[in-house]
């Protein structure tokens, strides 16, 4: 049987399953779906597929080839960390919402990356923004509520983009493929944006920052690993070569590191950090070589694991504490040493720091820039690295467990907890150790080696660096403190000028509509005063007038009748 069960269906019989049971067969029941669903996958044959007809178009809700079942063993294991993550919540309700939604949003993440065509992806798509929602709404704040709806507005608004540029297609091609796409035509660049606000695409990426923070600790660490990660997938499968990409996943690494450094609240610190590593990936897509590709699907795998420890470890210090901003924080390493120690090594391999996995993924897309002679884009994406040093390898664990003593004291998270974030500890420094066990998954034959002089030489000079750049900045005190605030970048669209605008216009409207209401009135009110006067118990008409004069009348309008009619 394994081997041949479509890869989403596991985990969507789970969810349905997980609210009947509870205690301890939850627990175990929880574990089981994503080993059970790792083990099917393991033993899915590359060319493996599920096809039938609809409507007279062949369906192919299943399509295995490399690509995809790199993205299928990189889903299991977040869902495994993910939901060791969360096996503390076993309590309320709400707790029972997080694991089923978390368990329909990995099953449909690996339902998108399998979709052999444009409708069953769509399918998936969408269950992907309405699933994940929850993990945002459960933490049942009046920010999660309102950040929950403008982030399932966004991605519906995606989705319906989506099947739209499908529909061109279709009716263009006659074949719902899902394949190589192209920016050629209305259905190409539909297409495109649809996967591009999915990727947080400069100006459509304030769903990101505006919904990861206000998700529960747990949920968060769901987000973190599958909705872009599936949109990275589709951009890889669909856009390769594409040299607009480049220059958009240039400007995605840079933007974000300006924010990072200024931002008080250290979860949407991580958000900006995860649109600078999108940027990594997007634009190796864009570079399109067979190294580029590799190295952005091995980067996407990455940063899975080590945004994921990251956000893990900002969970922990959320759910002992409470808290999540940098002014509030500090001092922490003295009551949660382990907590500390597993953030510290996400901050490394986020770093790219050698021997951990960062390194050897990060450098491919590099090294693929020089090879295709983007001269230009190899140093910008050179000053995107170092800024991941300064706002995530050394302002997360720094304001988070050092800085200043904020004179909290607490202790380590639950156990599972800790497991969840040593897994993905352990992960980052394994493959970082020994990438080939990586670099065998990718979709195109590796020749290249991470650890030759050059390449440990340029990062560890980077490293250094970016280093000592945060440390002349601390002691000249021109560092930005952290204080309490509100950032606001492309949100200002919808935060600062969507009120103004709507209020403006509303004024404009009120006074035209209560003048219209006043003239209106004025003239009902003339047309009543002038019928009541003439027919009125007073009125002209309410007299009592003499026969002799109502027949003089009616022989006038007789006259009149038959002048007309003779003229």
């Amino acid at each position: 049987m394994l081997g041949s069960i479509p890869p989403f269906l596991i985990f969507f019989i789970g969810a349905l399953l997980i609210p009947f049971v509870r205690g301890l067969p939850r627990l175990a029941l929880l574990l089981a779906i994503p080993l059970l669903g790792g083990a099917n996958v393991w033993a899915i044959q590359e060319g493996f597929q599920v096809q039938y007809d609809l409507l007279g178009y062949t369906l192919t809700p299943v399509r295995a080839d490399r690509l995809s079942l790199l993205f299928g063993y990189l889903f299991h294991l977040a869902a495994l960390i993910a939901i060791t993550y969360s096996l503390h919540l076993k309590r309320e309700d709400s707790d029972t919402l997080q694991h089923v939604s978390g368990l329909i949003y990995a099953g449909s993440a690996l339902g998108a990356v399998f979709a052999g065509d444009f409708i069953t992806l769509f399918v998936f798509w969408e269950l992907l923004a309405i699933s994940s929602v929850f993990l945002i709404w459960t933490r049942r704040t009046p920010e999660a509520l309102r950040a929950g709806m403008r982030y399932l507005i966004v991605h519906v608004v995606s989705g319906v983009t989506l099947l739209a540029g499908a529909m061109v297609w279709v009716h263009q091609t006659g074949d719902p493929t899902f394949g190589f796409i192209g920016l050629e035509g209305l259905a190409g660049w539909l297409i495109f944006l649809a996967l591009g606000v999915k990727a947080a695409f400069p100006l459509v990426h304030s769903w990101l920052i505006d919904a990861y923070p206000e998700g529960t600790a747990t949920g968060t660490v769901f987000l973190s690993a599958f909705t872009t990660k599936v949109a990275v997938y589709a951009l890889a499968r669909g856009y390769p070569g594409t040299e607009v990409l480049i220059y958009i996943g240039a400007f995605m690494a840079c933007f974000p590191i300006f924010y990072a450094v200024i931002e008080n609240d250290l979860r949407r610190t991580l958000g900006y950090s995860m649109i600078n590593q999108i940027g990594f990936m997007v634009c190796g897509v864009g570079v399109g070589t067979a190294l580029a590709v590799n190295g952005a699907v091995a980067h996407a795998f990455n940063d899975v694991l080590f945004k994921g420890l990251l956000f893990m470890s900002m969970g922990a210090v959320l759910h002992m504490t409470g808290r999540t901003k940098a002014s509030d924080l500090g001092g922490l390493y003295k009551s949660m040493p382990i907590t500390t120690t597993l953030c510290i090594i996400g901050a490394a391999s986020i770093s790219a720091f050698p021997l951990f996995n960062g390194f050897v993924s990060k450098s491919m897309v590099m090294s693929a820039l020089l090879d295709e002679g983007h001269m230009w884009i190899w140093p910008v994406m050179l000053f995107a690295s170092a800024g991941v040093v300064e706002h995530a390898g050394i302002k997360i664990p720094f304001f988070a467990f050092f800085a200043h003593d904020s004179g909290i004291r607490t202790k380590e998270p639950p156990r599972n907890m800790l497991v969840a974030m040593g897994i993905g500890a352990f992960l980052c420094i394994l493959i970082g150790v020994r990438p080939g066990l990586l670099y065998g998954l990718l979709p195109f034959p590796v020749d290249y080696h991470p650890y030759d002089a050059t390449h440990v030489l340029t990062q560890l000079q980077l490293l250094f660096f970016a280093i000592g750049a945060v440390v002349v900045f601390q002691l000249w005190k021109i560092y930005p403190a952290e204080i309490p605030s509100v950032n606001v970048d492309a949100d200002w669209v919808y935060r600062r000028a969507a009120p103004r605008v709507i209020r403006a216009v509303g004024g404009a409207v009120t006074a035209v509509d209560t003048a219209f209401r006043e003239a209106f009135v004025g003239a009902l009110r003339r047309i009543l005063r002038g019928a009541f006067r003439a027919h009125g118990p007073k009125g002209i008409l309410a007299r009592t007038w003499p026969a002799g004069s109502m027949i003089l009348w009616v022989s006038v309008m007789l006259t009149a009748f038959l002048f007309l009619q003779f003229l």
